[in-house]
């Protein structure tokens, strides 16, 4: 199994700026693939990208093309996953979670979240 932590949400004006980071650890050898989802109050939790763990090809949700980057570090046993997040805005708030493909094609297992909150 895989361990989830992420840190680095907080507060934040409109336009302004915020990094995740998201720290994998145990079964590292079984990632196939590290993700960022997010849940706003009263919605469904939402994909908004993702990196392949060996080859670090990524995807994003349209709503954060052009404003995310995922990016991935996992040499020298850091297995971390980052989000930094440009051009915030109020939409962006929502309790942000690092997920991993671990021997799956889907998510399975999950960290344990962290807010970020966009003020207008």
């Amino acid at each position: 199994q895989v361990q989830l932590v992420e840190s680095g949400g907080g507060l934040v004006q409109a336009g302004g700026s915020l990094r995740l980071s998201c720290v994998a650890s145990g079964s590292i050898f079984s990632i196939n693939a590290m993700g960022w989802f997010r849940q706003a109050p009263g919605k469904e939790r939402e994909f908004v990208g993702g990196i392949t763990w060996s080859a670090g090809r990524t995807s994003y949700a349209d709503s954060v093309k052009g404003r995310f980057t995922i990016s991935r570090d996992n040499a020298n046993a850091k297995n971390t996953v980052y989000l930094q997040m440009n051009s915030l805005k109020p939409e962006d708030t929502a309790v942000y979670y690092c997920a991993v493909r671990a021997d799956s094609p889907n998510y399975n297992s999950w960290g344990q979240g962290t807010q970020v909150t966009v003020s207008s």
